[in-house]
């Protein structure tokens, strides 16, 4: 008997423990996708653009940052639900439709609730205010005598009156001053900021009934596949259409060197793209692989970036005192998105729908336009969560190539990329090679702090699409990403402090923005290069940087990450090492983009002399960023952040020839698995008086520092090259 399952259908009948949960979610009207409310403003300065409030009191919330998996679409309503004291089930929530939705810029940086969600905020506090002087109205009640409870006007005396029957379905009209922010509520009126809250995405997600990106469809679809080159930079050469006569209703697409193949069916669609025959140019553009530090060196430098510069760091360094330095390198990374990108485009009545799981549909919305020479009016995005999905991944690329087959052929077309397309055709995080100097007296006391950043250049905005390449359509060339020099200063008080990012004017790959992009690589080789130090004064390490930090925030997370993690206090490495597996702990520390998030990390690792494998067991995090929303959410961000940066720390490494990246499936590019899952103790610091900031990235920036401290600890060798793989300890622990 043969048995076809769908995860769907297996996930829906697999036992009583998942269906058990309460269904919180619908699913979201992705079949079948309603037209844009006409009329509906998007300006940033109306509180229209934000919410709604509909005849029964239903809020409907407009975000433009979306929830790729992070917890906002549960968190962004509790601070709407909170402003309104309407409960949290009485919420709608509309993401990321350029359509419905005004553009709050690109959901990046752990910006969604700091940036976001107090826009959403102001704009909710704005509506209250309105609706109790309306409210005081109706009732003939003094506006002081009124108060709220889900969504109902009440008095002193009893009357009565709902936001519903206020506002209902009507518009507010009332503007949104950024210069002159409304009163928000008191924090200590709070009732649902600030309380662990079940995720609204969970459920749907645990039985299988969640529509992610890959499951939306359109009616009169079709489905397309993209050909890619074997090379970066290779042609067309010839390509044999009768090669796939026998596989029906196949259309092939070519624009230049954009070549795919559209059917009626998924199952066609990739036959056909395995089977078209095709002959491409020769092209070796990439550097060789065992050289790529020098060759990242060697790049022209297009500007230096000077990010911190006190005293008089050439003088400090040539005067007496132990002088050291150090190279640390940090691989270039995929996403590592555990479902491939997807995405659906549809051409109808000259203006363009595009379905996607990008992080940044209204920049996505105008590279479309620009690609097809269209008004950006002319064109909608609509975001879906992508399964498995990261930002800046390669979703943004499969609308590009939706969009052109649906304008050749005419119809919808839905394009699904491959395990080898994802892996191979993604933008990934760029090299980062970073030399460290400094010089310590006598006793111990850092005089001089030097440091020198190698790192592309860029700006924030869009990586242009593989389309727009391939198809040589329409494009501003943009080097992204941006921001990756953030971090590269330093959050400690040192005399003589230089600290130089050189952006380099070309990197190898198309480059992108991967969790804590730069802030991550530039805080890994400063925490490990401070541990170093430490080391050198032979002072514990927690206590040297304690020494350094005259920030009141960042003392109490070190004090209490010490007490967490029942700090071992002595110098490292530690005196016994002896045995086949060698433990050992490391610290690290950061206040992120030195403006925002304080975390302290410390790492306890496992290290096997006779395998190079680095385990790690468990790790404590002391998290300090600022009102938090949703503690659970908070959890569940630094959770997913360790994991993966874990897993990016120890194995994850983009290997390639000359011409093209050769990891291109799970085997050549592995991430961490379940055994590997350290545990994670968490203790939040809740300051419920304070500006919220953002909660993920900021872990992420401390993750391999903390490793790499914690591997010199158990080991005495001093690891620089991240992934830590097991050849490069076992070679390091020969020498």
């Amino acid at each position: 008997m043969n048995l076809h399952v769908s995860r769907r259908q297996l996930l829906k009948g697999s036992g009583a423990l998942v269906v058990s949960f309460a269904i919180g979610g619908t699913l979201d009207g992705a079949l079948a996708q309603d037209a844009a409310k006409p009329g509906k403003p998007l300006a940033l300065t109306e509180v229209d653009s934000f919410l709604s409030i509909d005849t029964k009191g239903k809020v409907t919330v407009y975000s433009g940052k979306v929830d790729l998996g992070t917890g906002i679409s549960t968190a962004l309503p509790q601070m709407v639900a909170e402003e309104l004291d309407v409960p949290l089930s009485a919420i709608k929530f509309i993401q990321g439709d350029t359509g419905l939705t005004p553009d709050q810029g690109v959901s990046s940086g752990s910006l969604g609730i700091q940036s976001g969600g107090v826009q959403l905020r102001q704009a909710a506090a704005t509506a209250r205010n309105a609706l109790l002087d309306e409210a005081a109205k109706h009732l003939g009640e003094p506006r002081e005598s009124l108060s709220v409870e889900n969504g109902v006007v009440k008095s002193k005396g009893g009357k009565q009156v709902s936001y519903g029957q206020l506002i209902g379905d009507k518009s507010f009209n009332l503007k949104l001053d950024p210069k002159k922010p409304v009163q928000t509520k008191d924090p200590k009126d709070f009732k649902v900021v600030g309380k662990s809250a079940m995720r609204v995405d969970i459920p749907g997600k645990v039985t299988g009934q969640f529509t992610y990106m890959q499951d939306v469809r359109v009616p009169g679809m079709l489905h397309g596949r993209v050909i890619r080159p074997p090379a970066f930079g290779a042609k067309i050469e010839s390509v044999d259409e009768s090669s796939i006569k026998s596989i029906p209703d196949v259309t092939v697409v070519r624009e230049k060197d954009f070549l795919g193949v559209v059917a009626a069916t998924e199952w066609n669609a990739i036959r056909a793209a395995q089977k078209l025959k095709v002959s491409w140019s020769k092209s070796e553009t990439l550097p060789d692989q065992a050289k790529l530090w020098d060759h990242v060196r060697s790049t022209k430098i297009a500007k230096d970036d000077v990010t911190s510069n006190t005293g008089d760091v050439v003088a400090a360094l040539n005067a007496d005192g132990k002088k050291l330095s150090a190279t640390y390198d940090f691989a270039i990374n995929l996403h590592g998105s555990i479902g491939p990108s997807c995405a659906i485009a549809e051409f109808k009545d000259g203006k363009l729908t595009s379905w996607s799981a990008s992080q940044a549909t209204h920049n996505l919305r105008k590279q479309l336009a620009q690609m097809f020479g269209m008004p950006a009016e002319d064109v909608r995005c609509i975001y879906h969560e992508g399964a498995g999905c990261y930002g800046r991944n390669g979703h943004e690329d499969a609308a590009g190539d939706a969009a052109v087959l649906a304008k050749a052929v005419g119809k919808p077309v839905r394009v699904q990329w491959s395990r080898a397309d994802e892996h191979g055709w993604e933008p990934m995080g760029p090299p980062t090679l970073i030399d460290l100097r400094a010089n310590m007296d006598a006793n111990g006391n850092i005089n001089a702090w030097d440091s020198e950043f190698f790192v592309p250049q860029g700006m924030p905005g869009s990586t242009p699409l593989v389309a727009q390449d391939l198809a040589e359509l329409p494009s501003t060339f943009v080097m992204a990403p941006g921001n990756v020099i953030r971090n590269s200063a330093i959050p400690y008080k040192i005399p003589n402090v230089r600290t130089v990012c050189h952006r380099l004017e070309s990197t190898p790959f198309r480059p992108s923005w991967i969790r804590a992009p730069g802030r991550m690589q530039n805080t890994y080789a400063n925490e490990c290069f401070l541990d170093e130090l430490a080391a050198e004064a032979k002072i514990d390490p927690l206590e040297f940087r304690l020494k350094y930090l005259d920030d009141n925030r960042g003392i109490e997370v070190l004090d209490r990450l010490a007490k967490l993690a029942k700090w071992d206090k002595r110098a490292s490495p530690k005196g016994n090492r002896s045995g086949n597996i060698l433990k050992g702990r490391g610290i690290s520390y950061t206040k992120y983009e030195l403006t925002r998030t304080y975390v302290g990390a410390v790492a306890e690792v496992e290290v096997d002399r006779s395998t190079g494998k680095i385990r790690v067991p468990r790790f404590y995090i002391v998290h300090d960023c600022g009102q938090i929303i949703n503690p659970d959410g908070v959890k569940n961000q630094i959770d997913g952040n360790i994991i993966q940066t874990v897993s990016r720390t120890l194995i994850e490494e983009v290997k390639f020839d000359r011409a093209m990246s050769t990891s291109l499936d799970w085997a050549t590019y592995p991430i961490l698995t379940f055994p590997d899952i350290p545990e994670i103790v968490i203790e939040l610091i809740d300051r419920p008086n304070e500006k919220p900031w953002g909660a993920g990235e900021p872990t992420t920036a401390i993750v391999p520092s903390s490793i790499s401290n914690a591997v010199f600890d158990a080991t005495g060798i001093r690891l620089r090259s991240v992934p830590y793989t097991p050849d490069k300890l076992k070679a390091a622990l020969q020498a």
